[in-house]
């Protein structure tokens, strides 16, 4: 039976819901027996609108953090939120938060959302899917006239892509270091705060303490290729891995290419070789899902007729467990030492201090991920993020959750990144039903 609400609070027009015919926020999820449902073609509409802002002629993007294009990409965002009766403010980092109150107010927030911001030349889905989807949730509960236990907040993270900026801060992990680094459009971290409206001088004021949001939730595109070449829909995220570098230096002895014979050469790009292969058999010789890589070479005095006398390599290993990374480089740093050895060169390892550290999801949340995408019909994975996140900062403070749809081709990074509509939307729709279960939770 259907239960009608009088209220006399007027400001609820204010949140986009009418002030009569309010109902439960989840006995009304089911609308004349149906589950209530996105508007894919919404959802869309909105990332092609979207992508516009710092779209050159080619059609390729540019709304890296603190340019133009993401400037006007976040005045169009911040217009979508006031359409949608939310009252929309920046946080001291640049964050954008809307608002929507709920029934009881003295309970924490559900937080949902992503960033907008982008790689160089980057794809109109990584980011954008989950902040568009986080308006849609609204949208729908605006239209169904429901109002959640919890209040709710949208939160698009600012300058996601380069260093988790504006989730950092909201950690309380941004420092007056952090401040001074280069953007990647030059700006300092502090001056491009500025550009998009947040004050760096008051960082401080925009920290939130352990316990402040009841949950974070953020769907996200795959950005790799696991849940389509598996077929699977939805792909619940266990956790987003730790990523530890280092500068690998290898030194032997330049010398002239033709008069050398090759049993005296201390050649340390040869020693360096080994060295890149002795790095993919350790990470291949466990069990798991690790990752390492050699992502960086410099060789010196880099000339076609000198033998290279020194050699600085990138490594970089990744996975949900601190100590299986520190494991794994203690036996790749075995196996260099003994290279050293037989090459006649020196091998010096040295960590960088851009380290981060494994995140896990909170494990109720990923069951109520879980239970949601199967009530709706959907296949799921269990996995982890082999991609650092704003998610990976908030756990920290929160219980976090991310939900992964496919990327096709498991491309991102790229102009050429793409998810499909029907796949955005069954992410959208798992968004709004976890929601709708986690605000059953009173606390």
């Amino acid at each position: 039976m259907k239960r009608r609400i009088f209220v006399k609070n007027s400001s609820l027009t204010a949140l986009g819901v009418s002030a009569f015919g309010l109902m439960d926020s989840y006995s009304k999820s089911f609308k004349g027996g149906n589950m209530l449902k996105v508007n894919e073609q919404r959802v869309a509409s909105r990332i092609a609108e979207l992508a516009k802002f710092g779209m050159d002629d080619k059609g390729h993007g540019y709304r890296v953090a603190y340019t133009k294009g993401d400037i006007d990409g976040r005045a169009w965002f911040i217009g979508q939120l006031k359409r949608a009766g939310l009252d929309p403010i920046i946080d001291a980092a640049g964050n954008i938060i809307g608002k929507r109150k709920g029934k009881n107010q003295a309970l924490k927030p559900i937080a949902f959302g992503s960033h907008i911001d982008m790689v160089p030349d980057g794809g109109n889905y990584d980011g954008p899917l989950g902040s568009i989807s986080a308006l849609e949730v609204i949208d729908v509960l605006n239209e169904n006239k429901l109002l959640t236990e919890h209040p709710l907040e949208i939160i698009i993270f600012a300058n996601e892509e380069g260093g988790t900026i504006g989730s950092m801060a909201m950690a309380g992990g941004l420092t007056k270091a952090g401040l001074q680094q280069k953007s990647q459009n030059g700006l300092t971290m502090a001056d491009g705060i500025k550009a998009i409206g947040g004050n760096p001088d008051n960082i401080q004021s925009c920290i939130r303490k352990k316990g402040d949001i009841h949950a974070w939730l953020e769907l996200h595109i795959e950005q790799g290729g696991i849940l389509e070449r598996e077929n699977v829909q939805i792909g619940v995220v266990e956790g987003i891995v730790g990523i530890v570098h280092w500068e690998v230096t290898v030194e032997g002895f330049a010398n002239h290419a033709g008069t050398t014979p090759m049993a005296m050469r201390q050649d340390a790009l040869l020693a360096s070789a080994r060295v890149i292969l002795a790095v993919n058999e350790v990470i291949n010789s466990v069990k798991g899902n690790q990752v390492g890589t050699i992502g960086r070479i410099a060789a010196t005095p880099n000339a076609y007729n000198v033998i290279p006398g020194k050699v600085v390599l990138g490594l970089e290993i990744r996975d949900l467990s601190a100590d299986k990374i520190e494991i794994l480089f203690r036996e790749i740093e075995k196996r260099a030492a003994a290279i050293a050895t037989e090459s006649n060169t020196t091998i010096r390892f040295e960590r960088q201090a851009n380290a981060s550290k494994p995140a896990l999801t909170d494990k109720k949340l990923q069951e109520t991920i879980n239970t949601a995408a199967k009530a709706l019909g959907f296949s799921t994975k269990f996995m982890q993020s082999g991609a650092g996140h704003d998610s990976q900062e908030i756990a920290s403070i929160a219980p976090v959750a991310m939900i992964f749809v496919p990327s096709v081709g498991g491309i991102s990074h790229s102009h050429k990144e793409f998810t499909r509509t029907v796949d955005m939307a069954n992410g959208a729709n798992v968004l709004l039903q976890t929601i709708m279960s986690i605000d059953k939770d009173k606390e």
